[in-house]
């Protein structure tokens, strides 16, 4: 492993939760609301939508890793197949309807990349969207993301873990102090690493919409009954602020 890597691997792996704070949680904090990750009717033009389509060209098969509900694949027009990959399967069903709903020929895949990458197979374009932040051994992933792609593979993430807004939480109702973030820049410096030169764009996203306390809850592991006590420390954070989003891409 790389210092790069090493570096990417130890920041990560330093923000996980203790697994006696996860046994006792009422619910899995790592399971996403699947309404919160559908594909828009009308898709966002972002850097991410323009090169994807640069390198899908006059058509082509599309490659969406950790896909939710497909706002990155389906975000394409010209695309004659997609294969959604992800590790729950109400995402994949809402991938799936997306799909019909759209007439684009579909498959999907259950499991965690790159484990499931010789299932998915392989597609002209690969994508992938916020999703980097969820993995610790950085090089296999982005390796097998090289390796699925016949042209060229897009990479969307935040400059840092997109739930690093909960830290000064995670301090007040478990005493954790969690380490810095890895960044976007860590990212990219693992592809270096790597041998993969990449090009870099980045922009500025508005400022997310507040999270309930109920979501925060789950998230902090911490029983309904907390659910005023949460409220109250979310409304004590200062305001979030516009998010620097990273488009990371190479053929």
């Amino acid at each position: 492993m790389g210092e790069a890597a090493r570096r990417w691997a130890e920041l990560q792996g330093g923000r996980g939760i203790p697994p006696e704070i996860v046994a006792a949680a009422p619910a899995d904090p790592w399971t996403h609301e699947p309404r919160d990750f559908t594909a828009p009717d009308v898709a966002i033009d972002t850097p991410s939508r323009r090169a994807a389509a640069a390198l899908l060209g006059a058509g082509g098969t599309v490659l969406d890793v950790g896909c939710g509900g497909g706002a990155a694949a389906f975000a394409l027009d010209r695309t004659t197949a997609v294969t959604g990959v992800d590790r729950q399967r109400d995402m994949l069903d809402r991938f799936a309807r997306a799909a019909a709903e759209r007439g684009v020929p579909y498959r999907t895949v259950l499991g965690s990349w790159p484990e499931v990458a010789g299932t998915a197979g392989g597609a002209d374009v690969v994508v992938c969207h916020h999703v980097l932040h969820n993995v610790v051994d950085l090089a296999p992933f982005l390796t097998a993301l090289s390796v699925a792609a016949g042209r060229g593979v897009v990479v969307e993430m935040l400059a840092e873990h997109p739930l690093a807004w909960l830290d000064p939480l995670w301090v007040r109702f478990h005493g954790l102090h969690r380490p810095p973030s890895a960044t976007d820049a860590d990212a990219v410096a693992v592809l270096t690493e790597l041998g993969i030169r990449a090009d870099v764009v980045r922009w500025e996203r508005p400022a997310p919409l507040p999270r309930d306390a109920a979501w925060v809850m789950r998230r902090l592991c911490l029983p309904t009954g907390r659910i005023d006590d949460v409220g109250a420390a979310v409304a004590e954070l200062p305001p979030r602020p516009r998010r620097t989003t990273t488009l990371t891409w190479w053929t």
